[in-house]
């Protein structure tokens, strides 16, 4: 909410609040908690009536207090920075409500006029009392992390949720929350002594450190107790069996950890409604057998039963069906089976806007996703090919090495041939002993010529030359011996 000086010039640039902190709105860019519009600001008071001189002053969190103006110092306005009576000393807050609607809000809290809860205002702060106030304000992180650290230290069982000074900064008030009574008067004592301040304590309850703290809701706005709820009235889970509602804690719990406050907000009418239906225990006597309530829609006076011997199908009737059911039922009669009643409803389509064109797809700008066939295909034939590829080198060494097998035979018959009519005229026992030694070494020469077959261009392979002298020297001893065993 905003007044015209908020709006914007000809050119689009923004012309900003001019009432410096004067709004008439009361919330324009200061995004006070628990503001109040004050509707009769333009309105002049009748001739001879005085304004009225106690105001309302807000602090942090939005903590309000009336006060009362000296008499001929009525010119305090709303947005005003005011120093007020404190305990001890003085405080700093800003005047959030003046006029004719303070009586208003007095009566609402019960706070009298000649109340001793209503204190003095002592003056508009100065630029000192500003930057004094801005100091201690500063200070309330630290003292509060350092506030939690001795909690701990000590091991009682509380929560210190805010720290607020005081606007001369003598004195600072611990907001806590504890599910039991807690003894902290040494805690008094060394928070005393560690900040050299005056200590008060005071325990808040869950709700009232949610509105303190603020937030945001599952509905996606402020919460209601930081904004304008005052009131926490009690919230119980028959709240949300009237509404049919899942009883589930996580979505009926606010931030507080408590069943939320807006579950009150619709009951009146919920329970205005419920007055003419039937209760949910009330059993309906068919010809196919008795039906029980399963759930309803309240708003729409639709209701779901089922048979108790076949309870996958539910059945669809209506406020009027179902009362005309008991009324048959009250007067001994068994009504039709509730097929008959289901197929008589008949629903309105009801034409409402049309996306004929798909400008309200979240999904078309972006691009459609290919199958994912094709994918697995076109992985799988490079694999297939490379397998092919694979077969058919195999295939072709194969056919390399078998033409050398055979020929390696084929010589060895020939090469043997000669050796063997030679050492037929020599003796037995010698002719044995030198055909073992040469079935060894021939295998040798056969190594030699797979080796040179092998050393090809089409391998580019460099021969072995370590090999080649261990063969040859082999033979060269082997041509020895068959001299020596001539010449004996």
């Amino acid at each position: 909410m905003g007044c015209s000086s908020c709006s914007t010039n000809k050119n689009g640039v923004p012309n900003g609040c001019k009432s410096n902190g004067n709004c008439a709105t009361g919330t324009c860019g200061s995004g006070n908690k628990l503001a109040v519009f004050d509707w009769l600001s333009n309105m002049t008071l009748p001739t001879g009536e005085e304004r009225f001189n106690i105001y309302e002053v807000r602090f942090k969190n939005g903590r309000k207090h009336f006060y009362k103006a000296p008499n001929g110092k009525n010119t305090i306005s709303m947005g005003d920075v005011v120093a007020v009576e404190g305990n001890p000393g003085h405080d700093i807050g800003i005047v959030s409500l003046a006029g004719e609607l303070v009586k208003v809000q007095m009566k609402k809290r019960k706070v009298a006029i000649d109340s001793e809860d209503v204190k003095k205002i002592y003056r508009k702060a100065t630029q000192k009392d500003i930057d004094a106030w801005q100091e201690a304000r500063g200070r309330e992180l630290e003292t509060q992390r350092k506030g939690r650290e001795i909690i701990s230290r000590l091991g009682l069982k509380m929560k210190l949720s805010d720290v607020e000074f005081q606007g001369d900064g003598n004195k600072a008030t611990f907001y806590y929350t504890a599910d039991d009574r807690v003894d902290f008067r040494q805690l008094i004592r060394d928070l005393a002594s560690a900040f050299s301040i005056r200590v008060e304590m005071k325990q808040v309850g869950m709700r009232q450190e949610a509105a303190r703290l603020g937030g945001i809701g599952s509905c996606g706005r402020e919460l209601c107790c930081s904004t304008w709820l005052t009131d926490f009235r009690k919230v119980n889970t028959a709240a949300a069996r009237y509404q049919q509602l899942s009883l589930n804690p996580l979505k009926l719990a606010g931030q507080c950890g408590k069943l939320k406050c807006c579950l009150n907000f619709e009951l009146d009418s919920y329970l205005d409604a419920l007055e003419s239906f039937p209760k949910q225990d009330k059993v309906l006597k068919t010809e196919k057998g008795d039906a029980i309530f399963v759930k309803m829609d309240i708003f729409k006076k639709l209701l779901w039963y089922t048979y108790k011997e076949e309870r996958f199908k539910w059945y669809k009737l209506s406020l009027e069906q179902v009362s005309e059911i008991i009324e048959l039922n009250d007067a001994d009669e068994l009504a039709s089976p509730l097929e008959d009643y289901e197929s008589e409803i008949v629903e309105e389509t009801k034409v409402d806007f049309e996306d004929a064109v798909g400008q309200d797809s979240l999904t078309r700008f972006d691009k459609p996703k290919k199958p994912r066939r094709n994918r697995n295909k076109r992985r799988r034939k490079p694999n297939q090919k490379n397998a092919s590829n694979n077969n058919n080198n195999a295939n072709t060494a194969n056919k390399r090495k078998e033409p050398q097998n055979k020929k390696g035979p084929q010589k060895q018959q020939n090469n043997n041939t000669p050796k063997k009519q030679e050492q037929s005229s020599k003796k037995p026992r010698r002719n044995t002993q030198n055909k073992r030694k040469n079935t060894q070494n021939k295998p040798n020469k056969q190594n030699e010529k797979a080796n040179t077959n092998t050393n090809t261009p089409s391998n580019n392979k460099k021969p072995n030359n370590n090999n080649q002298r261990r063969n040859k020297r082999r033979n060269t001893g082997n041509k020895n011996a068959k001299n020596n065993n001539q010449k004996q």
